[in-house]
């Protein structure tokens, strides 16, 4: 992979946080492109598509662009990391404002389900085999009063990926995964640590993670991210990267 005209890297939410690591990191040429409101830092050759993902009426221009983006490259592989995600607004249902809970559905849940299957039609024709990758968490899984939104969202992203590996095997030419990256040192843990615990009652585990030095670094948990894209995800997997 060292013609950079034949792979295209396309995320979601590289403007900061774990998806701006993900991107700086690639470890292989790669015509990238970043699809998020603010876009990367000015400086680091990524391309931007200005797009707000927690606004569904974007999505079919996202659809769009994404089949334009791999109609004009032809890449040899494509990839298609969808790691845009919020956690505000940090509450109880019913409690919260509703439009902005209603923001944090359609981004956590929905949005990669669109922006997938988009994907998906978009290199169907393709020669080769091609990856999605969702960026999950442990949420998923675990229940944190205050993260109704986001770990249902990240349940059914889960679910997705475990569904539509199972299609992809019958017939398709991607795989498709979740990856949990971990409990990583970015603007979102900041967020969760100003919390109120009556909003987040298990506010004081992060900020002890915090204190304790044992939240990870964002540019080791994005090599760890592609090297375990390099040694082969099985189909529909769901992984957390702290034991892969």
């Amino acid at each position: 992979m060292t013609d950079k005209g034949r792979v295209t890297v396309v995320i979601t939410g590289a403007s900061r946080g774990i998806g701006l690591a993900i991107a700086r990191s690639i470890p292989f040429e790669a015509k990238v492109v970043d699809i998020s409101r603010s876009g990367p830092p000015p400086g680091s050759g990524i391309e931007h598509v200005a797009v707000d993902l927690a606004d569904a009426t974007t999505w079919p221009g996202v659809a769009a662009e994404l089949g334009h983006i791999v109609a004009h490259t032809s890449p040899q592989r494509a990839i298609f990391v969808h790691a845009a995600g919020i956690l505000h607004p940090i509450g109880f249902v019913g409690e919260v404002d509703a439009e902005a809970y209603t923001s944090n559905v359609l981004l956590n849940s929905a949005a990669g389900q669109v922006l997938g299957h988009a994907f998906i039609a978009a290199v169907a024709d393709l020669p080769g085999t091609h990856d999605l990758i969702l960026l999950t968490s442990g949420a998923a899984t675990t229940p944190y009063a205050g993260w109704s939104a986001y770990g249902a969202g990240k349940a059914a992203l889960n679910q997705w990926v475990r569904t539509v590996g199972e299609e992809q095997r019958i017939r398709g030419n991607v795989r498709v995964a979740a990856i949990a990256p971990g409990v990583v040192a970015t603007a979102m843990q900041e967020q969760i640590r100003a919390v109120d615990p009556r909003d987040f009652p298990m506010v004081e585990r992060f900020r002890r993670l915090h204190t304790e030095g044992d939240l990870a670094a964002a540019d080791d948990v994005a090599l760890r991210f592609w090297d375990a894209v390099a040694r082969g995800i099985d189909q529909g997997a769901v992984i957390d990267l702290r034991h892969h």
